[in-house]
């Protein structure tokens, strides 16, 4: 959502319910990119012998390429509208404004934020799962 208010700000374009109609897609999309990511490292995580940043760094490479090539075909569909200067446009460019500015945050994020918060996550979660299990 970061991405979106940015690119908003960046472009003088005030919220209205057309950017919130954007907001509320970008985050379907950001939710559901982020969940395959942990998913696709859960599953790693499985493997015999694989240690927490084998398993991250390996989920990172896999899931590079499919989130990539969402980002880029929905930003260049959504390009022109965001671009448009003709009738109707009021209603285009605050909804293409934040999901191409959403998106472009959600790759950043997701591919360099997202593995560091899990390892993170994981660490802190450690120490109870000890705590739990020697009781």
């Amino acid at each position: 959502m970061a991405g979106g208010l940015i690119l908003l700000y960046v472009r003088g374009i005030n919220l209205s319910v057309s950017a919130a109609v954007g907001f509320i897609s970008l985050f379907g999309v950001a939710v559901m990119s982020g969940l395959l990511y942990v998913a696709d490292i859960n599953a790693r995580r499985r493997t015999p012998g694989l240690s927490l940043r084998e398993a991250v760094v390996q989920g990172a490479r896999v899931q590079f390429r499919p989130r990539l090539v969402l980002i880029v075909v929905t930003v260049l569909g959504m390009l022109p509208a965001a671009l448009a200067r003709g009738i109707g446009s009021d209603i285009q460019h605050p909804l293409a404004t934040v999901v191409v500015g959403g998106l472009l945050a959600t790759l950043i994020l997701t591919l360099f934020a997202l593995p560091a918060i899990y390892v993170l996550a994981d660490r802190l979660r450690a120490p109870q799962r000890q705590v739990t299990e020697a009781d």
